[in-house]
Formats: C-alpha cells, sequence, structure tokens
C-alpha cells in the first residue's frame, strides 16, 4: 500500500509529458488513495468497504465514458490501474457476500474500460485489447478469494478457541462445585448426628457449612456468564477433561519446564499471596503460565532464563511471565502449534474481569506476558 503514492505520481507525469489533460488523474487519484489507505481508527462509520471498494470504480468508470463520449484521448498509469486493482481485492475479501459481486464487478469493468481511454474519439476500436487486463482482473479477483477463505478460516478458529476456553472453565466450575457440595451434605449429615448427643459442636459445622456454600455460589457467579453454550450428549472430547491447576501446581509445573535441558526457571511467590484464592482465578493463573512457559518452549527456545512472578495487593492477583529470548531459535513450523492459545487465554482472563498484556519487555530483552486477575468483583 506505501508504493500507491510514487506510483500514482507516475501517472502525473505521464500525463504531463504526453501533453494530455490532467484533471481524470486528479479527479480519480484522490479519491482511490482515500479509500485504501485512511486509517481503519479513523474512518468514519459510513466509510464501509462497499463503499471504498465501489465509489472510486463508478468514478473512475465515469470518466473513461465521458472521455471516450467526447473523442478526448487520455492516458492511464500504473497508479490508477493498482489501485483498481487494489480495491477489487478488498470488495472480494471485505465486503459482506451480497456487495461483494457488485463491488467486484464495478471494479472489474473499470479496469477493463481503462483500455479504452486511449482510443477515444476512434471509430476504429478494434486494435483495443482487453484480455490482458481481464488476466489482471481475474488475479486479483483470485487473490481476493482465497484471503477471504483465510479470514474464515481464521475467525471459525478462534471462534472455537473461546468455546473451548469457556467449556473447560466449565469444567472447573463443576469440580469445584460439585466439592463443595458434597463437604456441604457430609458435614448436614454430621450435624443431624450431633443435634442430640453434641449439640454445642453445631456451631463449627454449621459455620464450614456456611463458609463452603458462600464459595460455591461465588465462583458460580463468576463464571455463569461463560455458559453460553453446553456441549451436545456423546460430543467428542466431552468426557476428556483436562484437570484445572492451581496456584499449588505452580512448582510442579515450573519444574517439569526446566527439566535437565530447558532454561532455568525462576518462581517468585510474594508472600502476599494467599493460598485460599477464588478457584477459577488461582485456575486462570495457573493456564496463564502454562500457555506462556509453552510459547517459550516455542517462540523463544534460545531463551536462558525464565522468571514468574506472582504478587497480590488485596484485589488483584499480578501473574508475569519472562524471558531474555532473542526468537532466534525457533522449533519446526509444525511444532509451534496453531498460534491460538492466546485467544483462549484472552478469553478466560477477560471473562473474570481482569486484562491480558503480551509484548516485549521495557528493556528489550525479551518477551514478558502479565495477567491482572481481580479475585474481587465489583458491583454492577
Amino acid at each position: 500500500m506505501a508504493l500507491l503514492l510514487p506510483v500514482a505520481g507516475v501517472d502525473l507525469l505521464l500525463a504531463v509529458g504526453d501533453g494530455r489533460p490532467l484533471w481524470p488523474q486528479l479527479v480519480v487519484l484522490p479519491i482511490g488513495l482515500v479509500a485504501l489507505l485512511r486509517p481503519a481508527a479513523g474512518r468514519p462509520a459510513w466509510l464501509t468497504a462497499p463503499v471504498r471498494a465501489a465509489v472510486p470504480a463508478v468514478v473512475s468508470g465515469g470518466v473513461t465514458a465521458a472521455l471516450f463520449l467526447s473523442g478526448r484521448e487520455s492516458v492511464y498509469g500504473p497508479g490508477e490501474l493498482a489501485i483498481l486493482l487494489c480495491l477489487l481485492v478488498v470488495a472480494v475479501r471485505d465486503c459482506p457476500a451480497r456487495w461483494a459481486a457488485v463491488c467486484g464487478v464495478l471494479d472489474g469493468a473499470a479496469v477493463v474500460a481503462l483500455s479504452y481511454r486511449e482510443v477515444a474519439g476512434d471509430s476504429d476500436i478494434s486494435s483495443v485489447n482487453p484480455f490482458g487486463m481481464l488476466f489482471l482482473v481475474g488475479a486479483a479477483a483470485g487473490l481476493g478469494g482465497y484471503l477471504r477463505t483465510l479470514d474464515h478460516r481464521r475467525r471459525a478458529t478462534v471462534t472455537e478457541t473461546q468455546r473451548a476456553e469457556r467449556l473447560a472453565m466449565a469444567a472447573d466450575l463443576h469440580d469445584f462445585v460439585a466439592h463443595h457440595v458434597t463437604g456441604i451434605l457430609v458435614q448436614t449429615q454430621l450435624a443431624q448426628l450431633l443435634a442430640t448427643t453434641e449439640p454445642e459442636r453445631l456451631g463449627g459445622i454449621l459455620k464450614d457449612v456456611e463458609r463452603s456454600a458462600v464459595e460455591a455460589l461465588a465462583s458460580m457467579r463468576r463464571t455463569v456468564g461463560l455458559l453460553r453454550e453446553v456441549p451436545e450428549p456423546g460430543e467428542a472430547g466431552s468426557g476428556d477433561r483436562r484437570p484445572g491447576g492451581d496456584l499449588a501446581a505452580l512448582p510442579e509445573l515450573v519444574e517439569g519446564f526446566g527439566g535437565p535441558v530447558g532454561p532455568p526457571v525462576e518462581l517468585g511467590r510474594d508472600a502476599s499471596v494467599p493460598e485460599d484464592l477464588p478457584h477459577e482465578v488461582q485456575a486462570a493463573a495457573y493456564r496463564v503460565v502454562q500457555e506462556a512457559l509453552t510459547n517459550v518452549r516455542r517462540h523463544a527456545a534460545d531463551a536462558t532464563e525464565v522468571t514468574v512472578g506472582l504478587s497480590y495487593d488485596g484485589r488483584v492477583l499480578e501473574v508475569t511471565v519472562r524471558d531474555d529470548g532473542r526468537g532466534g531459535t525457533r522449533l519446526p513450523k509444525a511444532a509451534r502449534g496453531g498460534g491460538f492459545g492466546l485467544v483462549g487465554l484472552t478469553e478466560r482472563v477477560t471473562a473474570l474481569g481482569g486484562e491480558l498484556r503480551t509484548g516485549p519487555r521495557s528493556d528489550h530483552r525479551g518477551w514478558e506476558v502479565t495477567a491482572m486477575l481481580p479475585t474481587v468483583r465489583a458491583s454492577p
């Protein structure tokens, strides 16, 4: 896209050098360049993909028709041709299905019509050979269709990854609540037995029941919004639920990552981090560390030092994983995964009201993953 500006300048030079009027280029080029080069963040709501693809094509076709009907010859350059072909790719790739064909035809027709500018006013137009233009139109449309297919596959993969992460969280919730409900049932049965023999012990038992019930309900409130879908009976994988990790399992995870050949991993857990954080927060923290370490192995195999840090300010658990890898040594492509692990991780962290940040370290000595996991939900 950055080459479009100098290429568009070539059109102006060709028109000046040939002694032809500049107005066709001054009309078409600015509109096409704005449609292609205006940043997405600064586009108004009305500047949609169909508008961007159709308006420059209609203007270009109108200029060609005006020149041809008036009998005034004019040159066209590589800039206008490149703009129209890029807009054809945009039309096929980004426009909604019902608009993709319409905008694609408009852009393709505008490209083919460029050939007729040079024979304006000539009664014999048999010398025009549009087949070269048709080939370019077909190539651009094919590229747009291929990119549209890739975009669709990526969206489908992202959606499936998010769904799998939500189901994993539902499984975690089931296991946690089932544990507490079972404990409540046992304690209730014990309380019934002691009601007549040792009533003085009922106070402690009932407090345990209350605590278990409160923890289970709090976890359910945090996670129930994620249960948007339910696996169908007999669905593949519905019986293969991976166990959820917690903070107590982090030392084993870290030790297993380093092993005899991996880079040394230092686990720093601040003394302020309590043992009884909500289950879903601990599971999310475990997943953050797990995914971050996996990405170190996949994308920064040259790392010589990895640190995992946990800190707590009373409301938010902060999980940080840093490495000093340069990314110069990587596993083969087939072993690097699909690149959607962070998608699922982001789904889990944001569902808890937290934030996940990934990027280069401030000292530019590797990569850093930071998750902020609130342990207390803000009141709605």
